[in-house]
Parts: structure tokens; sequence; C-alpha cells
């Protein structure tokens, strides 16, 4: 069985209905991200406070993203964020800044940092415009010091989304795609002829920008496993989008497998890239496993793998209706033979934030964690015993954030 879409006029049944393609004067409309300017470095501080450096902490820089991301689902201009603006950022971990990207009025930018490609370390990050909640736009590859190399895009027709663009050690590009189709939304309380959003997961050889793999969540996964209803409080700022999924995190597993991170679901997806089969559900309404104590999950982001049997992952714990509690970085042991899921460790803010979207957890060297508390403004690193070793709070929250070394 093929994934891979050409033909742009898809269909989807919902329920008893049938969805279709919106090609023209949809919800989301095409974005052509302009090249982007070179920074002018130093640019001196904004707005970054630090908290908590201490010296046991890693010797890095800090990758991010200023200003309210096209990521965040609830809001759609906060106060003062037209002040703050939008850019990626290096700071050091005293807070000031070594570079700066702004883009061209009317983009946005997101999802900012460092990867490997063709063995070389470079800056990648997301560009284009956004709705609340989602974007369409194009990838972008740049050298160290800012130079554009490349522009990845999933294919086909479709655009990036903002949530994810991560590139695999041999050459490869996973990366997210929301596409709006008209559908009739009955069998889950919406209307006849509503909009509701599939969500892609593109993989992409990013040498010849050849279309490996196209997988639709509307295909696989049916919409009655959603925590989201139409209409509900999630899918009021998109205006009439039904967004039942909420794609939000790819990554690779140690089989070639895409682990796949679901908001709308509050579950991660395990599924085999050769058939498109899902191997296993963790979290949401039917999980394959027995969810040991802890082990469940509200509007998580950032699923990956920690080694072949420990997923980690970003867990808001906050679905669109309901908080249960402060956010954390939780550390989860399955066994897909057993079927059991066991908690290894939750790694919660000593303030106990509860962040209500974004976010991220980031494996660094010597067993330490970093990331992103989302719409919290924190950037927090962690050692392997739970010490806070950095922390820094930001004017409005971040999609994501990293540490890593620069130049």
């Amino acid at each position: 069985m093929c994934f891979r879409t050409r033909d742009r006029r898809w269909q989807r049944r919902v329920g008893a209905g049938i969805a279709t393609l919106v090609l023209a004067g949809g919800v989301v409309a095409p974005a052509a991200s302009a090249e982007p300017r070179l920074p002018t470095m130093p640019v001196g501080t904004f707005d970054y406070t630090v908290n908590v450096n201490k010296p046991d902490g890693s010797a890095a820089r800090v990758f991010y993203t200023t200003g309210q991301a096209a990521a965040v689902p609830f809001v759609i201009n906060q106060p003062g964020l037209d002040q703050i603006g939008q850019a990626n950022i290096i700071a050091d971990k005293s807070g000031k800044i070594v570079y700066r990207y702004t883009p061209p009025r009317g983009q946005s930018v997101a999802n900012f940092r460092t990867q490997i490609y063709q063995g070389r370390k470079v800056l990648t990050w997301w560009q284009g415009t956004g709705a609340a909640g989602h974007g369409a736009g194009v990838d972008y590859i740049a050298d160290i010091n800012g130079h554009v190399i490349k522009t990845v895009t999933p294919g086909d027709g479709l655009h990036s989304d903002v949530h994810e663009f991560r590139l695999t050690p041999d050459g490869r590009a996973l990366i997210t795609s929301y596409v709006p189709v008209k559908a009739d939304l009955t069998s889950v309380g919406g209307p006849r002829d509503g909009v509701m959003l599939d969500c892609v997961a593109a993989v992409v050889d990013v040498a010849t920008n050849r279309v490996l793999t196209h997988w639709s969540a509307l295909e696989h996964i049916p919409v009655a496993a959603s925590s989201s209803r139409p209409n509900g409080l999630g899918d009021i700022v998109r205006g009439s989008e039904y967004d039942p999924y909420h794609m939000n995190s790819i990554a690779l597993g140690s089989d070639g497998d895409l682990l796949i991170s679901f908001r709308n679901l509050n579950a991660i997806y395990d599924v085999d890239m050769a058939t498109g089969k899902i191997r296993w559900r963790l979290g949401g309404k039917h999980p394959d496993f027995a969810m040991g104590p802890g082990t469940s999950m509200f509007g998580q982001h950032d699923a990956e793998f920690a080694d072949a049997s420990t997923v980690r992952f970003f867990d808001n714990n906050i679905d669109v209706y309901n908080q249960q509690g402060e956010s954390a970085i939780k550390w989860i042991r399955i066994d897909p033979r057993k079927h059991t899921a066991i908690l290894v460790r939750a790694q919660h803010h000593p303030a106990d934030i509860a962040s209500a979207a974004m976010g991220n957890a980031q494996a660094l060297p010597r067993g330490f964690t970093a990331g992103s508390w989302g719409m919290a403004p924190h950037i927090s690193e962690f050692s392997p015993t739970g010490k806070l070793v950095y922390d820094a709070t930001l004017p409005v929250g971040t999609y994501r954030a990293y540490m890593d070394t620069w130049p």
C-alpha cells in the first residue's frame, strides 16, 4: 500500500460523510515565504531574564523564537505582542542576545534550532503565515552564520506546518502539514457542510525534494478518537475549522517507525512507515497499554524515543477543556509485548508551572534535559537528578527552546 499522495483532489470519509480537500478559497491560504535577511550581530538584550544559572549546567547557547508562535491554539493576539515581535534568537546563558533574525512583515517564524545536515551543524526553522494553532509556510536550512542553503516543503502542493521540521541522520526531513477538507461532521456533532483539518506526516528526501511518504491521520484514525468537538474551545478561534487531531511532533524510531504526537487525541502513536499501519497507541481513549500511575497525558508535545523502550515528551497536562495539574517532562517505559506503560520519571518545574500549550524536551550531554515550558514563558535545564541548573523567563511563551554550542 502506498501512502504518498499526488492527487490534490483528496477525498476523506468522516463517519458516513465525505470530506474533500479545500483547494481554493479555503481556510488556510498558501503562504510563500520570503528569503530571510541575514541578521546583524550582536544585538544586545531582548527582555530575557535569567533566574537560575548554575555552573554545572551545559556550556551552551539558547535557541528559541520570541513572540507568540503560530503553534498556540488558544491565543490570537496577546497584549504587547506587536511590540515584542517575532524573531529567531540565540542567547548566551547570561541573557545576552548574540543572534537575531526578524522575518518580513506579515510572516511568522518558529521552531528555531540547530540540526545536522550532510554531516555539518545547521540552523533550521519554519517561516510562513499562521492561524492560531497551525501554519502554512516553508522550512529553512541555513549554515551556522544564517546563510540559507535549502528550503523544504512536504511536496505535492502541501505547505509546511509550524509544528515539526526534523532532520534524520540519513538526510530525510519529517514535516507536519495541516490540510483543510470539507466534511460532513454530523457523526461527531458538527455541521453537514463543515470544514476540518487532516494532519499529514510527510517524509521528504532533503537533497532531492523527493516525497517519500505522506501519512494521513484521517485515513488511519477515526475522528471519534478526538477529545475535541466541532465548535469546541479548541476550534472557536479558528472559525469553522474542526481540528480533531492536532499533530504536533514527528520523530524517528530506532527501527524506522514514526513516533507521532497528537494533542487533541491526548495520545502518542507509533506508525510503521513501510506499511502505514499503527503499531501502538500510548494514551488516548483506547491505549494499547495498561497505563500505569502517572502515565496519562493531556495536550502533550514533542514526543521522542529516549531509548528503544522509553518515550520522552512534554506533558502539558491540560486538554482543550480541562486542566489536570502542573505540566511536566515525562519518561515512560513501554513494553509492547506485555502491553505495559510505566512512568520512569516526571520532571516538574519548582514553580509548579501549568502550560496550556506548546513546550518541548531536549536531551543534552551528561544526562541533562532542557526545554521550553510553552505558554508559561520559561526555558529551563535540569540535571539527571532533577536539579534545576538553569531557568530564564521571556516576555511571552515560545513554542520550543533548545540548547547547543554556537557558532
